[in-house]
């Protein structure tokens, strides 16, 4: 009788961890199709973004009327909504602080 419930508690525990490998096999084809659909988004905005920047740096014109280069740029939105064109040798420069900072930091 012992080794009868100890066959019986075995085969339990074997069915149950099949339950769980065909669970956790649904989940992980669910989270493959979230990956997917969450990648394609991303890519979409960040295309939508993309060419929002050449857009808005087709429309730019500088003192002098003429077209702002956006190799020389970039577009910087602050935290209040104001959105400002900076030099990119500044935000370079800023960003060598700023790494410079989390360095000292650790």
């Amino acid at each position: 009788v012992a080794a009868q419930n100890c066959r019986k508690r075995k085969l339990n525990a074997l069915l149950n961890l099949e339950e769980d490998v065909c669970n956790l096999q649904t989940q992980k084809e669910s989270l493959k199709k979230e990956h997917f659909q969450c990648s394609r988004s991303i890519s979409r905005m960040k295309q939508k973004l993309n060419n929002l920047y050449h857009d808005i740096f087709s429309r730019l014109r500088d003192d002098q009327g003429r077209p702002v280069n956006p190799c020389q740029y970039v577009i910087h939105c602050s935290s209040d909504g104001s959105v400002f064109i900076i030099p990119k040798l500044v935000v370079k420069s800023e960003q060598k602080q700023d790494s410079a900072k989390e360095q000292k930091q650790k």
